[in-house]
């Protein structure tokens, strides 16, 4: 399964490189330090010398830099969304191991290099082994639909947002919300329609 979009590596690995500067002109070094791996790793991957891309470096990458999801949820392929989503909070430490492996099979492949590092000790991990949940076709969007029903149909990027939306303080949603309204009523009175 493919959990990138390769052909859109260089617009995530441009996002990386805006906030490595955002967060203080962070070097290759800094950002290795602070997300556990080595510095060739880190020079390997920033410069596409690597011929994988690595979900939890990725994954350690975003979380570590702040990177907000719907700067870079472009690059990642839609039916991984939401398990990469899960493991940017697992790794910014908003997720516990088993909230993590929640509705899904657990493989060597999808667990965290912790999880991993652990099993080649021989240790055994306690996160869940449950069955992946199938994934439905999104519902179209109408008047009669429930909210539940018109969150389930956000795409992933979408859901990005909303969970970036959701995790700002009230008077930070309200000047979202304000700008929002100002677009819809510019909109309208421009005759476009959304």
């Amino acid at each position: 399964m493919a959990e990138f979009k390769k052909e859109r590596v260089e617009m995530f690995l441009g996002v990386v490189r805006k906030y490595m500067q955002v967060r203080g002109a962070m070097s290759q070094k800094d950002l290795a330090e602070q997300t556990d791996v080595g510095v060739s790793t880190m020079s390997r991957f920033l410069s596409q010398k690597s011929t994988e891309l690595n979900p939890q470096l990725i994954a350690k990458i975003t979380a570590k830099l702040n990177i907000p999801l719907h700067e870079m949820i472009d690059f990642v392929e839609e039916d991984f969304a939401d398990r990469f989503i899960r493991l940017v909070k697992f790794y910014k430490d908003e997720l516990n191991e088993e909230e993590l492996y929640q509705n899904e099979t657990v493989t060597s492949t999808s667990r965290p290099m912790a999880a991993t590092a652990q099993e080649k000790k021989g240790e055994e991990s306690n996160a869940p082994k449950k069955p992946t949940a199938v994934k439905e076709e999104p519902a179209k969007v109408s008047a009669e639909l429930s909210i539940r029903e018109k969150l389930e149909s956000l795409t992933p990027r979408q859901r990005a947002f909303m969970t970036e939306f959701l995790n700002l303080k009230l008077e930070e949603r309200d000047l979202i919300v304000d700008l929002g309204n100002n677009m819809f009523q510019y909109f309208k009175m421009k005759g476009m329609d959304l």
